[in-house]
């Protein structure tokens, strides 16, 4: 079995590496990678642009594409959302920073609203690589086209702890669904606090206690509990 090695820093992100000298994949609770980058609003670093709030992270595999367009539209009509949320967005596209300026114009045309998050200059696919999203011998070959990229497609949601919290990775004929990133978001904030939420959650319905708290306990917390199984319970949402 391996086990993991030392956090490396290299092309300006840190990794986590296993010993025999392969990427390990980022999973849940992983802290995410640090990395120092360009956008098209300056550099950033990202462990201090998150600070301490939530972040979402999502990825594109180009510039000027017609599905990531309409993505990018979406995320920025629902700028008042994420701020209701404390949460910052960013994307990453694995082009350069004058091609995201000018992409801004486009979305604002497809989306009617304003991106006003950065956009990650992944030109050299550091990002992508650190996140597990590219193979370490990737490369964006001459005249490429978004295939050479394809997977990344992905959404990254990410703790005020710096941690990984939630992950999805799409086809890149597939829209992605944003009010379900939002969905997913405020479960993940709710769940911070101690409990679980079932299938279908919306914001307002009631929550599972977990199986390790007993009924007394879960009561004495939340207030009614409402039995279904004996390990299936649920309260009212805490404040």
């Amino acid at each position: 079995m391996e086990t993991a090695g030392d956090l490396v820093y290299q092309a300006g992100i840190v990794t986590r590496t296993f010993r025999k000298g392969h990427a390990m994949g980022l999973r849940i609770n992983d802290t995410v990678p640090d990395f120092t980058a360009e956008t098209d609003q300056g550099t950033i670093r990202f462990h201090d642009w998150i600070g301490d709030q939530w972040a979402i992270l999502f990825s594109h595999p180009k510039d000027f594409t017609p599905v990531c367009t309409t993505e990018f539209g979406a995320v920025a009509q629902l700028a008042d959302e994420w701020a209701k949320r404390g949460t910052r967005v960013i994307g990453v596209s694995v082009d350069g920073v004058e091609d995201h300026r000018k992409w801004k114009a486009d979305i604002k045309t497809a989306g009617g609203a304003t991106a006003g998050f950065p956009i990650i200059a992944d030109d050299g696919l550091a990002v992508s690589k650190a996140f597990d999203m590219l193979p370490a011998e990737a490369y964006l070959p001459d005249g490429r086209t978004p295939a050479d990229s394809a997977t990344v497609r992905s959404v990254f949601i990410i703790g005020p702890d710096k941690k990984l919290k939630l992950s999805m990775t799409y086809p890149m004929t597939v829209g992605r669904n944003f009010a379900e990133v939002l969905r997913a978001l405020d479960a993940l904030q709710t769940t911070a606090k101690g409990v679980a939420t079932p299938a279908n959650w919306q914001v307002g319905q009631d929550v599972i206690v977990p199986v390790a708290v007993s009924d007394e306990a879960a009561r004495e917390k939340y207030g009614e509990v409402r039995k279904v199984l004996p390990y299936l319970r649920y309260v009212a949402a805490p404040q």
